[in-house]
């Protein structure tokens, strides 16, 4: 079993289920649904804090999320890609409207899902933690994002979290709207180190 990951308010189930949905990266109005899901824990609350704009470790305390763990449907690995250059794909709000294009595009050509590079985590950011008597940071490895086109009534999800918030940790992981990085200056800067 393949899961997925996704945050989401506590009053409301895991998944759309109408084309109510306000828009996003992959879907404008009247596109939807569109089921979004990261494939780390971390990747899914870096959604949380770059969406709403957290940045201070002090706003966490107001956060109160519902963490989704999801079985992926069976022809995940089947998922487009979309061929947009990476500032298109990880960019600010301004460039929806070349991934909406491209989406719609995969659609007409059958794609019932895409997958795609975490906007929200910085390059190589998607590592997780390993213990070797405490906490220590895993290597790099860069996170995805799964955008599920349609109704998936049929998706068992799990609430693995009932009301809480990301650590602090994932604030130096995401990747903020105006921060002015280029996707890979973080993976530069620590391999200067």
């Amino acid at each position: 079993m393949r899961t997925g990951f996704r945050h989401g308010d506590r009053r409301f189930p895991f998944l759309w289920d109408s084309s109510g949905q306000p828009p996003a990266r992959w879907h404008g109005p009247d596109d939807g649904p569109v089921q979004y899901l990261a494939d780390t824990a971390d990747g899914a609350w870096a959604e949380f804090l770059r969406h709403e704009e957290i940045r201070d470790p002090a706003d966490l305390a107001g956060v109160n999320r519902r963490l989704w763990v999801v079985e992926l449907p069976d022809d995940i690995d089947g998922a487009a890609s979309p061929e947009l250059d990476v500032a298109d794909l990880v960019g600010d709000p301004l460039t929806y409207a070349a991934c909406r294009k491209e989406a719609r595009r995969l659609r007409r050509k059958g794609a019932r899902a895409l997958v795609a590079p975490s906007a929200a985590l910085l390059t190589g950011a998607s590592r997780g933690q390993l213990t070797e008597g405490s906490l220590r940071e895993a290597g790099d490895r860069d996170g995805s994002v799964w955008a599920l086109f349609g109704p998936r009534p049929a998706l068992r999800g799990w609430a693995a979290v009932d009301g809480g918030a990301p650590t602090e940790r994932i604030l130096s992981l995401v990747r903020h709207f105006g921060s002015g990085a280029s996707p890979d200056a973080r993976r530069s800067d620590r391999e200067e180190r």
